[in-house]
């Protein structure tokens, strides 16, 4: 019998490939290369694979999703400012049948009242917000019980 790879399809938003130079006070100095590592080493001690997106459109990002419906089972997203706004997100996401964690570097309740809403969190299995880029770390460790493979 062979055994099948479970995939994490990481998707991260608009502005996150500037990570490392952006908002350092906000977001840190580590790169989205840098937090794309931490989840895939994260992922293979559980003997999960990552496959990771980083767009600017939400079009590319809806497909991507799509096509993760017969390719991962799970999903981690950094939607960025997406997360506000992108309902077509929130509908792709919907028809996602595994596990969708939402991820933020920051904690955007602490932060301006228009990032306080999430149009991702409804349809999202949860949300981790506010640990900087040990978040995505502990995305992928949610996913791995979640898909119970510990």
């Amino acid at each position: 019998m062979a055994v099948t790879t479970k995939r994490i399809l990481l998707l991260n938003g608009p502005n996150l490939n500037l990570l490392g130079e952006r908002e350092p006070a906000v977001y840190g100095t580590a790169t989205l290369a840098d937090h794309v590592a931490a989840a895939s080493t994260a992922a293979s001690e559980y003997g999960l694979v990552v496959d990771s997106m980083q767009s600017n459109s939400s079009s590319e990002l809806v497909h991507a999703i799509h096509t993760a419906r017969k390719t991962h089972d799970a999903i981690v997203i950094n939607p960025g400012a997406f997360t506000h706004y992108a309902w077509s997100i929130h509908d792709a996401l919907a028809t996602f049948s595994g596990p969708v964690i939402e991820v933020h570097i920051s904690n955007p309740s602490s932060r301006e009242s228009w990032r306080h809403e999430s149009v991702i969190a409804p349809v999202a299995t949860g949300t981790i917000a506010g640990f900087g880029g040990i978040g995505y770390v502990l995305a992928v460790q949610a996913v791995a019980r979640l898909l119970k493979v510990q």
